[in-house]
């Protein structure tokens, strides 16, 4: 089964009415079929090794513009994290950063709030989710960043993080997303 990958250039109603604190987003993948079940095996199964191919496909599909300075991976609760035992948007980070020589900063930013699973969650919903989830927990220098995560479905978790990271000073962000549902 082929790799279905995705090329949008258009931007969507809600971000028509509502300017997004990002700039601009590469999902270079449709989460289905191999995409879907690479990512899936990652998160709940531990596949490390798909984190790897992964971040090797993104890296390959990314088309060539300034690279930013650092990756930083959605972060996840200390609670989910200690249940999940990782943070999949980080090792999925690992391979694309070395692969493009950028520093991850998986630091800068946490999310201090736990919240539900989006999944099965309406768009307003998951808006509401992840409402102040997010803070910058120490100064940076860097102007231009990319915010990595694995599937963005309506984007409100990557706009959440992105807008915490804009009113820090940040001044371009990117996102990077493996596979677009």
């Amino acid at each position: 089964m082929p790799l279905e990958q995705t090329l949008q250039t258009n931007i969507c109603g809600y971000c028509q009415s509502i300017p997004p604190s990002f700039d601009r987003t590469y999902a270079p993948f449709i989460y289905q079929g191999v995409i879907r079940y690479l990512i899936t095996n990652l998160k709940f199964n531990q596949h490390y090794k798909n984190a790897r191919l992964l971040g090797q496909l993104f890296s390959d599909a990314l088309p060539e513009a300034k690279l930013p300075q650092c990756i930083i991976p959605v972060p996840l609760h200390k609670k989910r994290y200690r249940q999940r035992g990782f943070n999949q948007c980080l090792e999925i980070a690992k391979t694309v950063g070395r692969k493009l020589q950028i520093p991850i900063e998986a630091k800068l930013c946490i999310r201090h709030r736990n919240t539900a699973h989006q999944v099965g969650l309406a768009t307003k919903e998951r808006r509401k989710n992840v409402e102040n989830a997010f803070s910058v927990i120490k100064k940076t220098n860097y102007t231009h960043i990319a915010i990595l995560d694995d599937v963005m479905t309506t984007g409100s978790t990557l706009r959440e993080v992105a807008l915490v990271l804009k009113k820090s000073g940040i001044i371009t962000i990117e996102l990077w997303v493996c596979a677009r549902a």
